[in-house]
């Protein structure tokens, strides 16, 4: 039985564009994984000192509401970029087993293209939005409104990268080893 890194590692050999792509594209989504969940602990964390604050000490801290919303959007954003190079998004999976191969891998091939479609709007959007804010102060934190589009941005960026990623092994016959792995 022969490890999937090795075997990943020895087909990518000679192509060092998809070898460099999926190395980046693996370390920033396994670095995605660990702040997604860190973030989600400190939500966990701040939410839990908002309801002490509340019943145990009758003074509930006012920042804590605006920074575990912040918080959400970067957890949520970035989870769901590592989601689509890790093949965790939402699919139609069981239609497309049924199908024969030269089709399903031109319907794969274009769901890629579409997710790809879908991060530049992701990206170009967030980009407008926080344009149109940037001068604006988050209440009770004094942080530029601006920074709650920042995981818009950079989720659609990396759903770029990784839909990239898909499509070029799509083409070459190879599959993506999640960064879990």
């Amino acid at each position: 039985m022969t490890d999937p890194h090795v075997a990943s590692h020895e087909q990518e050999a000679g192509r060092p564009s998809t070898v460099l792509l999926s190395r980046i594209n693996a370390v920033v989504a396994r670095a995605g994984m660990y702040l997604s969940v860190t973030g989600l602990l400190v939500i966990v964390t701040i939410v839990f000192y908002q309801v002490f604050g509340r019943y145990v000490l009758n003074s509930s801290p006012t920042w804590t509401e605006n920074l575990a919303l912040v918080l959400i959007l970067y957890v949520t954003l970035i989870g769901a970029a590592v989601g689509v190079r890790d093949a965790g998004h939402i699919g139609m999976d069981s239609l497309l087993v049924m199908l024969p191969d030269h089709v399903r891998e031109k319907i794969e091939l274009v769901i890629h293209v579409l997710v790809a479609v879908f991060g530049i709007a992701m990206a170009y959007n967030g980009w407008i939005l926080g344009a149109s804010v940037g001068t604006v102060k988050i209440p009770n934190l004094g942080l530029p409104e601006v920074i709650r589009y920042v995981p818009l941005i950079a989720s659609g960026v990396l759903i770029v990268s990784f839909s990239i990623e898909h499509i070029i092994a799509l083409l070459r016959g190879e599959e993506v080893v999640p960064s879990w792995n």
